[in-house]
């Protein structure tokens, strides 16, 4: 009779919980899976105003002209440039999640947590505007360098076309680099401290202790989050690099998410636009496939 109780109260809790998740499904069901329904556009030749079932159906005629557009292909090489050193930065959070673990003094700590952490809930708009103040052909660094003989000041970072790449990777990295952090931080509050005990009956100090003690236990959580950065590899975003963009730097800054806002909004070939975003999220979808995979044999077990 007890147990029968103890299974009543344990199911009702069981569904008092899902009724508390329902919203959130809900809100992920809206706003990730019913998009999914204007892939069809991308099979007409859609005109605005006009019900799509009465619009000229051309199959696979916009998926065609992906290949045949000198644009796209350009707009994929920089998206794969940009997706590339941000890849290659991915172990900065960890890092940084490691120094900070080192820190001793408390105050201290939450001071460059808070200080890094604080960018990124800046918008980009804002960024844009000190970026310009800073680094602008009148901005104060680009002037102090300038007075200082080591720049021109016609030649400043926001009109610089060589620059455009490593310049908005840093910006990418200074913005989101402490947000990165936090949920390492958490992997590191999550270690057993008897391992950092015996490593130092050990004679390890610091170093040691990071290297052999935190880095391990926090490659776990370095492999997943990994994987999960080249699902979005192509997914770089538009919002910094629409901001940016300007007639020196245009033929580097323009990614795959610009020119599809280009071509879909601006241009109004929505059609187009949206046969373009159809490409990119089946080759992310396989990338994180192909991604798991190769998780799977290496360490024995799938991460998704």
């Amino acid at each position: 009779m007890n147990r029968k109780r103890g299974f009543v109260k344990s199911g009702s809790k069981d569904y008092k919980l899902l009724w508390m998740a329902i919203p959130f499904i809900t809100i992920v069901f809206l706003f990730s899976y019913v998009p999914i329904f204007g892939w069809i556009y991308s099979f007409f030749d859609y005109v605005p105003g006009v019900s799509i079932f009465d619009c000229d159906f051309v199959g696979l005629e916009y998926f065609k002209l992906i290949l045949k557009d000198d644009n796209v292909l350009r707009a994929l090489k920089n998206t794969f440039v940009f997706a590339i050193i941000n890849i290659c930065l991915t172990p900065l959070p960890m890092l940084l999640a490691i120094l900070l673990n080192e820190l001793r003094n408390g105050p201290v700590k939450k001071f460059v947590q808070t200080f890094t952490t604080l960018p990124n809930f800046i918008s980009w708009v804002i960024i844009f505007s000190l970026a310009t103040a800073l680094f602008a052909s009148d901005g104060i660094i680009t002037m102090l360098a300038v007075k200082l003989g080591l720049g021109d000041a016609s030649n400043s970072l926001l009109g610089s076309n060589e620059a455009v790449y490593w310049f908005q990777s840093f910006l990418v990295q200074w913005k989101t680099l402490g947000w990165n952090s936090i949920i390492y931080m958490a992997a590191i509050a999550g270690i057993d401290q008897e391992q950092y005990e015996a490593a130092r009956v050990d004679g390890a100090g610091h170093f040691k202790c990071a290297i052999h003690v935190t880095l391990p236990a926090m490659m776990e959580t370095f492999v997943v989050l990994f994987i999960l950065n080249i699902g979005n590899f192509l997914n770089t975003g538009y919002e910094q690099y629409l901001l940016f963009k300007n007639s020196l730097t245009a033929p580097n800054i323009e990614v795959l998410d610009l020119y599809t806002y280009r071509i879909g909004l601006q241009n109004m070939d929505y059609s187009y636009g949206v046969a373009i975003s159809v490409v990119k999220s089946i080759v992310s979808i396989t990338l994180v496939l192909v991604a798991n995979m190769v998780a799977k044999k290496i360490r024995g077990k799938a991460v998704i």
